[in-house]
Formats: structure tokens, C-alpha cells, sequence
């Protein structure tokens, strides 16, 4: 059974940073390309960052590219979303997601497995 869980989320203020953490329960997690996407108010789930299996290379969306970072540790099961100079626009609940493939995707109905989500609100 799989199961990502997510925490770090909370209340910042704009300029702000905070660090996202999934925990993950997958069989072979290094054999998983991992992500971040998130869903603002009103708004549709959007990719935010992800990382290949190897953790060697990772994609971003062109809003938080350069403001966030995506890593992962293939020993402890987690992903990571390092996220500064938060803007109220990145205001939403933010999902971590794995995906049983060798090469980064942008679309979710590509990945597999989601967790619930946790709430990341940036105030002005």
C-alpha cells in the first residue's frame, strides 16, 4: 500500500520561506520520479517542481522556478520543496505525488499516487 504524507505547510508571512517534506510508504522509492503540484483558491491542481528518480535532474514551473528547490533523500523516503521569497500568490494546498517512470512529467494524470495535501497561506 502506498501512501505520501505530507507536512511543513503553515501561515508566512510575504518574503517568507518554508520547507515542504513528503514522507513516502512506496516499495522501490528510488524508482520513482517525485513531485510537488498545488491548487490555489478557485484555481486547478498546477505542477509546481519535480525531481527524477536519481535525483539528478529536476523540472520547475516557471512561477517558483528559482525561489523553490526540489530534493530527495533515497534513504529516508522523502522529498523535499524548499520554498523562499513566498509571494500570496503561492497561497495553496500543495500535494506531493510519485510517478512510476524514468523521466519527469508536467501533467498529474501522469502520476500514480497523491497524498492529501497541506495548506500553505502567504500573507501580505
Amino acid at each position: 500500500q502506498v501512501q505520501l504524507a505530507e507536512s511543513g505547510g503553515g501561515l508566512v508571512q510575504a518574503g517568507g520561506s518554508l520547507r515542504l517534506t513528503c514522507a513516502a510508504s512506496i516499495r522501490n522509492f528510488r524508482s520513482y520520479t517525485m513531485a510537488w503540484f498545488r491548487q490555489g483558491p478557485g484555481k486547478e491542481r498546477e505542477f509546481v517542481a519535480a525531481i527524477h528518480w536519481s535525483g539528478a535532474t529536476s523540472h520547475y514551473a516557471d512561477a517558483v522556478r528559482g525561489r523553490f528547490t526540489i530534493s530527495r533523500d533515497n534513504v529516508a523516503n522523502t522529498v523535499s520543496l524548499q520554498m523562499i521569497s513566498l509571494f500570496p500568490e503561492d497561497t495553496a494546498v500543495y500535494y506531493c505525488a510519485a510517478d512510476q517512470a524514468s523521466y519527469i512529467h508536467v501533467e498529474e494524470t501522469m502520476y500514480d499516487y497523491w497524498g492529501q495535501g497541506t495548506q500553505v497561506t502567504v500573507s501580505s
